[in-house]
């Protein structure tokens, strides 16, 4: 029996959702995809838990869609599998009311771009590097480019989409991609710093936070000042924000339960 493609484990409030398929670095394939988002949907699902660590087993998080299994399936059916198993994922990520924390440990091409930009955090080793490869084998990061470009701006999406350049872990913080550059022996204890941060923040103030963050540069500041005022009266009477204030009033940790 073959090891699994994505390993899942839950404790203290924290499901761990790890890409394991270091022999082929991790590559996008069928398989792999389709194991990420029933682990990422059963995490997302579990009332047990508070926040997703997408993490990875080997030297490489991503390198990017199975070349392998698409060169194959063309051959065989004259037909790409393409990217399209890839969204459900990124919906996942984008879509969670619980916060993503993601580290990298390694190299992050192609569609592993996307997981990164997807996610809500980003801790990543300072020798890490990063590629917007698609252009370098004829294609476009086009699926991916939903969740880049709204993490990062323009003049760096234009220079790193057309170049296919790779680039330092020191440059992708620069451009906003990732959250927090640390020394490699590091990422484990920062990851765990950020999770511990995170666990004493209200999971339903969480969820709205995400919602708000998403929809607000959509909107003209008059609508948005309308929904941000409702949303904040409906929070602050709230049982989180009653047991929030109360919790601070008395000078006690919040119960979140």
């Amino acid at each position: 029996m073959s090891d699994p493609l994505v390993i899942s484990s839950n404790t203290a409030r924290t499901s761990r959702v790890i890409l394991n398929s270091p022999v082929n670095r991790n590559a996008l394939s069928i398989a792999l995809l389709q194991e990420l988002c029933s682990a990422l949907g059963t995490a997302v699902a579990d009332p047990e838990t508070r926040v997703i660590w997408l993490g990875h087993t080997g030297s490489v998080f991503c390198s990017g869609a199975d070349m392998k299994e698409q060169v194959r399936t063309f051959a065989e059916t004259g037909a790409s599998p393409g990217a399209g198993g890839l969204v459900p994922v990124l919906e996942l990520l984008q879509n969670s009311p619980k916060p993503i924390v993601t580290e990298v440990r390694g190299a992050v091409r192609g569609g592993g771009m996307g997981l990164v930009a997807a996610s809500d955090i980003v801790v990543a080793s300072e020798t890490a590097t990063f590629a917007f490869s698609e252009a370098r084998v004829g294609v476009a990061p086009a699926v991916i480019a939903v969740p880049v470009l709204a993490r990062i701006g323009r003049a760096a999406a234009l220079e790193l989409f057309l170049t296919g350049r790779t680039f330092t872990a020191a440059e992708a913080l620069e451009t906003g991609l990732l959250t927090r550059v640390v020394p490699s022996d590091q990422v484990e204890e920062e990851m765990g710093r950020l999770i511990t941060e995170l666990l004493q923040a209200a999971p339903g103030a969480q969820a709205e936070i995400r919602q708000l963050i998403a929809r607000v540069p959509r909107l003209t500041p008059e609508v948005a000042y309308g929904e941000m005022i409702a949303l904040s009266q409906r929070l602050f009477s709230s049982r989180e924000g009653q047991e929030g204030m109360t919790a601070f009033s008395d000078r006690r940790p919040p119960d979140w339960a």
